[in-house]
């Protein structure tokens, strides 16, 4: 009676993409840093940034995936309710 749930996964080609587009993108903002002409203090307030932003984004992504979880989880435990209740139900029972 259930319908299986299509579990979306991701590629083995478009998690290398990620990965390789994240560690360019982070390796040229490390780059733009180094070389711009900035006292030291600067480079490291834009250092800093950097990591915040990263370790943010990181925990964003997270967050995000861990509510979608739940929202699935719970509608799962929802449908095995209702199809508890339609399978108990007997229309032609006189109570």
């Amino acid at each position: 009676m259930s319908t299986p749930s299509a579990q979306t996964k991701s590629t083995t080609a478009f998690l290398a993409q990620a990965t390789i587009a994240f560690g360019i993108s982070f390796a040229a903002l490390i780059l733009g840093i180094a070389y711009l002409p900035l006292d030291i203090w600067q480079r490291g307030f834009l250092l800093m940034a950097m990591l915040f932003l990263v370790s943010s984004t990181f925990t964003l992504a997270k967050v995000i995936r861990d509510q979608h979880e739940s929202s699935k989880v719970t509608h799962r435990i929802d449908e095995a309710r209702m199809e508890k209740l339609m399978a108990e139900h007997d229309p032609f029972k006189i109570n």
